[in-house]
């Protein structure tokens, strides 16, 4: 069963990898296509589809990477929460930045080929941002008890201020200097 979700992991992930390439591949052939064809509107249509792609594409890659993250490592066990919770937050917030971004660069287009008449639709998009970022916030809200905090390995239970304590190569603990965060 852990081979099977091991390579299914891997697969998909490296699915992922390969559509984000191809993505940003496409993202710089529209843009350099934009710079080479200069006209006014060829110019502003093209960057803007440019970073629209470019942004599909830093999504997809994320997704491939949160995959690749849960699926095809050893087992965590006890850590699934946290890994989960992680790759929610990064993959959401990528989203919702590449969703503003969209409504803002709409809103320059349109105003700039005189368009008023279609701001609605920026203006449903940054809403739409606006709520999934607050579903996120609900989100963090309600997983923050699974989420420990994280302590590195080395240090463990050895040090319960682990930003007081620096850790030597060999495990051996040293006091801060300036007698940690309470000193």
């Amino acid at each position: 069963m852990q081979y099977a979700k091991n390579l299914l992991g891997r697969t998909l992930s490296i699915m992922f990898f390969i559509i984000a390439v191809s993505l940003a591949v496409l993202a710089g052939t529209e843009f350099l296509k934009a710079i080479v064809m200069f006209h006014d509107k060829e110019l502003i249509n093209g960057i803007v589809r440019a970073i629209n792609t470019a942004f599909i594409a830093l999504a997809t890659f994320e997704l491939g990477i949160g995959i690749d993250k849960e699926y095809s490592g050893p087992g965590n066990g006890d850590a699934v929460y946290p890994a989960v919770r992680r790759m929610v937050t990064r993959f959401v917030s990528v989203t919702c930045i590449a969703l503003v971004l969209e409504a803002l660069i709409l809103v320059i287009k349109y105003s700039q080929l005189e368009m008023a008449g279609n701001l609605p639709y920026p203006v449903a998009v940054m809403a739409g941002a606006s709520m999934l970022l607050i579903g996120l916030g609900i989100f963090m809200h309600f997983t923050r008890a699974d989420a420990p905090e994280r302590v590195p390995a080395s240090v463990g239970a050895a040090s319960q201020n682990a930003a007081a304590d620096v850790v030597r190569n060999d495990g051996a603990m040293i006091p801060a200097l300036n007698g940690g965060i309470d000193g």
